[in-house]
């Protein structure tokens, strides 16, 4: 019965076309960032080159995220997306020419990464505004899980998969894959029926803090202290996560742990098979009473669990506790993004997918710096309990609003019973 519920929006055609292009072109993106530092640094690019191109896709990507979310309002997020496939499809394909012309040059590797960069940046927020169209409220939780779960799942195996295109075709190879897995994605879309009649997504049901549905993004950030909350708490998570997860955990396996290369990918194994059981868990849930204040508590307890990770003891029980961190995060990322799928206004929900993508994004960079000063004077243990800290504070804060405590909770219509988890 629970598999049923988890599996249940595979039973809508034009959402197993968005699942399966969505998963094509996430290990597509894996592929992308084997080949790509490979490829920089093994024709004498040298690490200058590497980390311009890696800024020249990561800019325009976190810029464009707020502008993909208004697009999606304005048009639909079908066509945002389909053109989004496009343009990648034509930056990866050229890529792969480069790669075959000869060695690696600013002068064309940053316009593609730039382009890259840019469709990725107006994709991501119309593929959270796209769900809503395509599956009822009952299975939204579940749709979210199973998208959720797919990017996971290509992270753990898209970097394999690179490894033995690159080692046995070359490194173009790998490229020509990336180009070929948004040109999948472009087709799947292009299967996609009833996103390209309709807009907007349907109306959840009736919560009761609803916002008024010709509310402006302005009036919504200056009205509704729960969406500022959603950010604060964003910014709060992936200010400390980021440099956990680039520099705290490497450090950490390669020092105190001495694990080596083996089981320091180990450790990120136990990570994302973490957060994958735990977008799959959040399936399980259909409509929580209150799904603010459970967020919460999945929140809190993955602070907890960040903080006393590094003091676990050997390689085999921080994999265990970054295990927990990982199903904490990715059960509170479903539970977040489907309560304010179903809370905000239909014409708004581009936007504010766009300013939640944007938080978490560009706070990245940040975070790594502050990761890496934090490790460089103190070593890697203490920055551990530091993020979680600053995750816990947040959380504690952002439960003293009562907006928040309430946003998405659900009041019935007459005569029908109460949602429970």
């Amino acid at each position: 019965m629970r598999m049923t519920r988890s599996l249940a929006p595979l039973r809508h055609r034009d959402f197993q076309y968005l699942v399966s292009g969505q998963l094509a072109s996430n290990i597509g993106d894996a592929c992308y960032a084997v080949a790509l530092p490979w490829y920089v640094l093994a024709e004498r690019g040298g690490t200058l080159l590497l980390g311009t191109v890696l800024v020249a896709y990561g800019l325009p990507r976190t810029v464009l995220m707020a502008f993909g979310g208004a697009a999606s309002d304005r048009w639909r997020p079908w066509t945002v997306m389909m053109a989004s496939d496009v343009v990648r499809t034509v930056g990866a394909a050229a890529l792969a020419v480069v790669a075959l012309l000869g060695p690696a040059r600013a002068e064309s590797l940053v316009p593609i990464a730039i382009v890259l960069g840019a469709g990725q940046g107006l994709f991501l927020p119309a593929s959270f505004v796209i769900a809503p169209t395509l599956l009822p409220d009952r299975e939204l939780p579940a749709g979210n899980a199973l998208t959720a779960g797919g990017t996971q799942l290509a992270l753990l195996i898209g970097p394999a998969v690179a490894s033995v295109v690159v080692g046995s075709l070359g490194i173009a190879a790998a490229f020509v894959v990336n180009a070929a897995t948004f040109a999948l994605s472009a087709l799947s879309l292009a299967r996609i029926r009833s996103a390209k009649r309709r807009s907007t997504p349907a109306p959840a049901a009736d919560s009761g803090n609803a916002v008024p549905a010709r509310t402006t993004l302005r009036q919504l950030l200056r009205g509704e202290p729960a969406l500022l909350v959603v950010l604060v708490v964003t910014l709060a998570g992936n200010f400390g996560t980021g440099g956990l997860s680039e520099v705290a955990v490497p450090a950490l396996a390669h020092g105190p742990l001495n694990t080596g290369a083996v089981g320091f990918g180990g450790l990120i194994a136990a990570l994302g098979a973490g957060a994958l059981l735990g977008t799959l868990g959040a399936a399980q849930l259909s409509r929580p009473r209150r799904p603010a204040v459970l967020c919460s508590a999945v929140c809190l307890a993955e602070a907890s669990m960040i903080a006393v990770t590094p003091y676990l003891g050997g390689a085999i029980a921080v994999g265990v506790g970054l295990f927990g961190y990982g199903l904490f995060n990715g059960m509170a990322n479903v539970v977040m993004i489907t309560a304010l799928q179903r809370w905000a206004p239909p014409n708004l929900l581009g936007r504010v997918m766009g300013l939640l993508l944007l938080a978490g994004f560009g706070i990245f960079p940040v975070s790594v710096a502050f990761g890496a000063f934090v490790v460089d004077r103190f070593g890697p243990i203490p920055f551990f309990p530091v993020a979680g800290l600053i995750l816990l504070l947040a959380v504690i804060g952002s439960m003293t609003q009562r907006r928040w405590r309430d946003l998405g909770v659900a009041v019935p219509r007459e005569g029908q019973p109460a949602c429970v988890a």
